[in-house]
């Protein structure tokens, strides 16, 4: 009898990616066995300001070049599909629709990222939607009593991962690009060309030059 899959969804802004994303991915697939993990770039993110370097387009474009070099991550236009803003419990639940209904579905976060899941649209349906895996960051402590005070019912779905714990932010590296600074060894090859291809983020933050 064949064991049912374990998926990885790990979604976020990625503008750009970089490989703190892709090792945090890596860490999780790791210490949880999932068999890959799908990356879901956002249209727009509720929680965040309306800027975005990059088009939607533009960003799926980046996450689908650095998922090529690891067979067991795949890039998702799920959030693309569908007009923002890009809810996380809608993009869950469009993925468990299909997704075999077997399959144990896992999402990837951050222990930043876990701090404000009180405040996400729905949340108490997202902890039924999936089983978390809250991966730590640097500067970030995870009050685990706290947020199940904040949110009952979501000790008993999460796994915490120790991750790579890299400092490395989207925002450092476009300002890091604008400013003429390196950026290579931290973003992937692949991604760095296309954003010099496309002349990406060569503005400052609010569009001025």
């Amino acid at each position: 009898m064949t064991s049912a899959q374990r998926i990885g969804i790990y979604g976020g802004s990625f503008d750009p990616i970089h490989i703190g994303h892709l090792a945090t991915a890596e860490d999780a697939r790791h210490a949880l066995g999932l068999d890959h993990v799908i990356f879901v770039p956002a249209s727009r993110q509720p929680l965040k300001a309306d800027f975005q370097g990059a088009s939607p387009d533009q960003r799926l474009a980046m996450v689908s070049l650095a998922c090529r070099e690891n067979p067991r991550f795949v890039a998702s236009d799920v959030d693309l599909r569908r007009p923002p803003p890009s809810y996380t419990v809608d993009t869950l639940a469009v993925l468990r629709a299909e997704t075999d209904p077997g399959a144990d579905l896992v999402f990837i976060l951050g222990a930043d990222a876990a701090r404000d899941l009180p405040r996400w649209h729905r949340a108490t349906e997202i902890i039924r939607l999936v089983r978390l895996a809250i991966v730590g960051r640097p500067g970030y402590h995870l009050n685990l009593a706290q947020l199940e005070a904040d949110l009952p019912g979501i000790s008993a779905r999460c796994t915490t991962v120790t991750g790579p714990r890299l400092e490395i932010s989207s925002s450092e590296l476009r300002a890091r690009i604008v400013s003429g600074r390196p950026a290579r060894y931290q973003i992937p090859d692949p991604v760095l060309a296309y954003i010099v291809e496309h002349g990406l983020y060569r503005e400052h933050e609010h569009g001025h030059p």
